[in-house]
């Protein structure tokens, strides 16, 4: 409820600034305008919004069954690990935006840089979140799983694995934010269809409201992806004993 009153707020104090300022519509359209658009181009925006949730869910489940699948790798291994680290934090130095034209060399024009976008986003920090959680399992447990003669495979398996979830938890939801923006990205730099494509074709022609309306679909889609994921993790947590 909190939430909507805040939406409600923040759409009201936008059309009074329009409005009391004159600003052209070109310039900032009024809520209105951007409402009024979401209908008109309806035909347009649907299927774009249904390409780039494909593309975003596509590279968000990619992303993170990489980042799973390196965290682990880099747990059972600690040469890896201190090989593999330092590459992780130095690639979140790297504008995203910057890799998008070389994606789409590589790639083509197609849907593949665009996941492919979407994955590098997601992959890093549902990584770097597991790892840190594998790291630090719960101390006296461990002491007690060694004891027991456990290898390393059992110890990630029945103890590391499952104390590292929360954290896992957050990266995931970290992903689930940022996966829109990524294949947004690529839309902008290589894509004819989706989104991203839409809103450079509308500042092309002047048409902010469509921008804006595009923005507001992205917006909702990350929102929702979001919600979904959350409400998912959460469930899982509490079942596990979280």
């Amino acid at each position: 409820m909190r939430a909507l009153l805040t939406l409600a707020a923040a759409l009201l104090s936008w059309e009074a600034l329009v409005r009391l300022t004159g600003l052209p519509p070109y310039l900032l359209p009024s809520p209105l305008s951007v409402a009024a658009a979401l209908w008109t181009h309806r035909a347009e925006l649907a299927p774009a919004a249904l390409l780039t949730g494909w593309e975003t869910l596509l590279g968000l489940a990619l992303g993170a069954a990489l980042g799973v699948a390196a965290a682990v790798a880099m747990a059972l291994s600690p040469r890896l690990g201190r090989t593999l680290g330092p590459v992780l934090i130095v690639s979140q130095t790297i504008p995203v935006f910057a890799l998008a034209p070389i994606l789409t060399l590589w790639l083509g024009f197609g849907m593949a840089p665009k996941v492919a976008m979407v994955v590098l986003i997601v992959f890093v920090p549902v990584a770097q979140a597991l790892y840190d959680g594998l790291r630090a399992p719960p101390t006296a447990q461990l002491d007690v799983v060694r004891t027991m003669g456990a290898g390393s495979w059992a110890e990630l398996r029945h103890l590391r694995f499952p104390a590292a979830l929360p954290r896992l938890a957050s990266g995931l939801r970290l992903g689930a934010i940022y996966a829109p923006v990524g294949a947004v990205i690529g839309e902008w730099v290589g894509g004819a269809r989706g989104l991203g494509a839409v809103m450079i074709h509308a500042n092309g022609r002047m048409k902010t409201d469509l921008m804006f309306a595009a923005l507001f679909v992205v917006v909702a889609l990350s929102l929702t992806l979001y919600t979904a994921i959350d409400r998912s993790l959460t469930r899982l947590l509490r079942a596990r004993g979280f």
